[in-house]
């Protein structure tokens, strides 16, 4: 686990050379490349349909991470594709996800706003 945000930040970035990084939509995809994160490497949910995503992951490599919100809706859409992606081999990564329920971060979009919060 991670012992803070640095961390957190810091292995994501070297993770995301390796690894698909899924989000929900072009805000959460926004806030991740303005911490540093690839763009190329983060995908977004927001209107494709689920079996594409499953495939680009799948013709990508074994495994990925998924940061969806922690709200209500991200957790169900969580469930969903997880198990999908396990169906066909694929690896979740959910190290940076159980690290963001230790936090009172809920959307991803929000993180920039966050960090500054966290370190005023």
């Amino acid at each position: 686990m991670f012992e803070d945000w640095d961390e957190w930040i810091r292995s994501l970035k070297k993770d995301s050379k390796e690894k698909l990084i899924l989000v929900e939509g072009k805000k959460d995809k926004k806030a991740l490349t303005m911490l540093g994160i690839r763009p190329e490497a983060i995908i977004t949910l927001k209107g494709k349909a689920m079996f594409k995503i499953v495939e680009e992951i799948v013709d990508y490599g074994k495994e990925c991470i998924i940061l969806f919100d922690l709200d209500k809706k991200g957790k169900e859409l969580y469930a969903e594709i997880s198990k999908l992606l396990r169906r066909f081999g694929i690896k979740v990564d959910n190290r940076y996800r159980n690290f963001l329920f230790k936090t009172k971060l809920r959307q991803i979009e929000g993180i920039l706003h966050y960090l500054k919060t966290i370190e005023a």
